[in-house]
């Protein structure tokens, strides 16, 4: 399983669609668990993949190294802004599997979502890490929202240098209230955003028709599934399923972004044992009646269970989904003559090859 681990609430950004406030209230600031009981806890499962959260969790380096060299794991993972990233150290670096860098995409909608001069510096941590070695998978891990150009910035992130393995892209939508503060237009937004899609699975098919595969996350997890027939009848990211977070106070967590949720809580590192908790938090209705279930797998435990912008705005959000899986399912023959023909191959598109906390679904 995937055990996210919340090193810390804070963050040294203040982008604007981000909600985290730092509450002692919620949970401790900083992890408080003894790292000899996150240890144990851990170390029953042989598979397990532990990625770093937070807040930044790269503020908390010595805990990162620490657990690190403490608690065995088969992959380790890091979601982090870039910004305290290269103070790791460079053997740390080069011991992830996946690290996920927060990028938006250009200059001018990083700078503008997450603050100036940030984009820079997320681009000179992604050239640090590939210059010491790292040779995971890079993701470029993208929030989209009202002034994003879904298109322009994805190609952008595929096409820079060669630095990032994979784009995947959370659309900024359902976590607020009132809903769609950041749109003008937000059904319009919407329109564009999926001809924007449209053009992405047009440039996919093109590519791939060469022989090269597009690192896009959605793209590649969805298409493997229709390809071989498999059927996701559960969230993606693997909330409540195969993924789990301990947060700073040893509280289980199905997922890692609502800690004062009480649906979100389903156990305690001193009380529960990592086989014992699969199933704990599931998607409800009306993800669970919906046609588009197998290979969606109900998007985001976090919405489902919130509904922030109620069912209309739900299903505004769901046509995306939607008209994603069309999309792919239009170019999915050609694909098929493709990987026959011996021009991909089906490992060229299978993504993630392990549960490393990216979502799949936008």
């Amino acid at each position: 399983m995937l055990y996210y681990i919340i090193l810390t609430q804070v963050c040294g950004l203040k982008c604007i669609y981000c909600m985290n406030e730092p509450n002692p209230r919620v949970m401790p600031i900083h992890l408080e668990v003894d790292v000899e009981k996150i240890r144990r806890f851990i170390s029953r499962d042989p598979e397990a993949v532990i990625c770093f959260y937070g807040g930044d969790p790269s503020m908390r380096g010595d805990l990162v190294r620490l657990i690190m060299d403490r608690v065995p794991a088969k992959h380790y993972v890091i979601q982090t802004n870039g910004v305290m990233l290269h103070r790791l150290g460079d053997s740390y670096i080069r011991r992830f599997d996946t690290i996920l860098l927060s990028i938006d995409g250009g200059r001018e909608v990083t700078d503008y979502y997450r603050g100036r001069g940030v984009y820079d510096k997320v681009l000179d941590r992604a050239r640090y890490v590939r210059s010491v070695g790292f040779r995971g998978d890079l993701v470029a891990r993208m929030a989209v929202s009202s002034k994003t150009d879904i298109y322009r910035e994805v190609t952008h992130l595929l096409f820079l240098d060669g630095l990032f393995s994979h784009v995947h892209w959370q659309l900024d939508v359902l976590w607020d209230y009132p809903p769609m503060q950041r749109y003008s237009d937000f059904d319009s937004w919407l329109e564009r955003y999926n001809e924007g899609v449209s053009r992405l699975v047009r440039l996919w098919i093109r590519e791939m028709e060469n022989g090269n595969v597009l690192g896009i996350a959605p793209f590649k997890g969805l298409m493997w599934s229709m390809l071989t027939g498999e059927r996701r009848r559960y969230l993606r990211c693997g909330s409540g399923i195969d993924a789990f977070a301990i947060a700073t106070d040893g509280r289980i967590l199905a997922c890692p972004i609502a800690p004062e949720f009480r649906f979100n809580v389903v156990g305690h590192i001193d009380r529960d044992l990592p086989e014992n908790l699969p199933g704990r938090a599931v998607v409800g209705e009306p993800c669970r009646s919906c046609s588009y279930f197998d290979l969606c797998g109900g998007r985001c435990l976090f919405t489902n269970k919130t509904m922030f912008w109620g069912e209309d705005g739900f299903h505004k959000v769901c046509r995306t989904v939607f008209h994603l899986i069309d999309e792919l399912e239009r170019i999915r023959p050609r694909v098929v003559e493709l990987v026959r023909e011996g021009i991909v191959s089906l490992g060229d598109i299978k993504y993630p090859p392990y549960t490393n906390s990216v979502e799949i679904i936008p």
